[in-house]
């Protein structure tokens, strides 16, 4: 019998970047590797634990292969 192969979600891409400003609960960031700016919100775990994000912060991206303009802070760097 062949084996079956299970399809995975696929995986996003991270890139690291500079939050330049605050719109309604989202921020615009800069990213480091490319001149190109995206529309992130704050991921569930960052928001669960109340990890505050403002203009200046270097920032961890996650952002979907099909779209990007958005994406989804996972990390802040002290």
């Amino acid at each position: 019998m062949a084996e079956r192969e299970q399809k995975t979600k696929e995986e996003a891409i991270q890139l690291n970047g500079v939050v330049t400003e605050e719109v309604r609960g989202a921020f615009r960031v800069k990213l480091d590797d490319m001149d190109h700016t995206v529309l992130c919100r704050l991921a569930g775990k960052m928001r669960q634990f109340r990890i505050r994000v403002v203009p200046g912060d270097r920032v961890t991206v996650e952002i979907s292969a099909y779209d990007m303009d958005r994406g989804r802070i996972v990390f802040r760097e002290r």
